[in-house]
Order: C-alpha cells, then structure tokens, then sequence
C-alpha cells in the first residue's frame, strides 16, 4: 500500500498535536535547519518516518524527505543542538506549543531526543509540514523504551 505524501497545516494546538504525531522521530542535520528573522520564519527539513503507512509482518518501515516550517516566527533559540557539528543527527520527539498570556502568542517547543530542544516565539500557530519526496526504506523502526 502507497500513501499519498501529506500536507498538514496548523492553526491552533490541536491541529499542531497531529503534525507533532506525524513528525515523531524524524530525523535532521543542524545544517537542515534555518531560520530568517526577515521572513519570521522557521524552516527544517527532515526525513521522517512514515508512520500512517500500515504495517505488515513483511512490510518494510519507510521514511520520506518533509519540510517543517513555522511562521510568524520573532526569535528562535535552541539548547543541546549542536550547530558547529554538521553532521549529527538531530531525532525530533515532539512539538508542542506553550501559551505566553491571554492571546495567541507563545512559544512553539520541539523536544529533541538526548534532552536538546529548539524554541521557536510565536505571534500566533501558523505552522505547514510537507512532504517532499516519496518514501524509501527505513534501516530501522523507531523504540521507545518505557
């Protein structure tokens, strides 16, 4: 069974929460991810795990290049990302958003596993995520030890 690639739009936490499911575990190089103060937006392209294609005890698991971007961005910083190293890989866990008072601003957090996290300030959710390529196989499905 083929998937269609996706195009996932977020405008407010719930809809974040599925683009957070969909990206679980992608994969990205520090070189992979840009951010343009101009533009107030922030951009990184990953490889992630298809997890919506159904699995079957011969299937093979797959991944597929997606591009994640935020708008609205106004600063981004990030802890435990290494961006002098260009090539360690970065495996994305989960992308939540934290309120910053009574409107639509806060900060956009996406955890990284080993405990690293970029932190985007947003006016508002505005958030796209696309896939860019078809899929091709996986060297391995994702574990998460309990």
């Amino acid at each position: 069974m083929t998937t269609d690639p996706l195009k996932l739009m977020a405008l407010d936490e719930e809809d974040l929460a599925v683009i957070s499911a969909h990206m679980q575990d992608a994969v990205f190089l520090s070189p992979d991810v840009s951010f343009s103060k101009v533009a107030g937006q922030l951009q990184l392209l990953t490889n992630r795990f298809v997890w919506e294609k159904k699995r079957g005890f011969f299937k093979k698991p797959e991944r597929r290049r997606a591009a994640l971007v935020f708008k609205r961005v106004t600063a981004v910083r990030s802890i435990g990302l290494e961006r002098d190293d260009r090539d360690a890989v970065n495996n994305l866990l989960s992308i939540q958003f934290e309120k910053a008072g009574e409107g639509p601003e806060g900060s956009i957090v996406l955890t990284l596993s080993g405990g690293g996290e970029i932190v985007a300030d947003v006016e508002c959710i505005e958030a796209l995520m696309s896939d860019l390529s078809g899929s091709w196989e996986a060297r391995a499905r994702p574990h998460h030890p309990r």
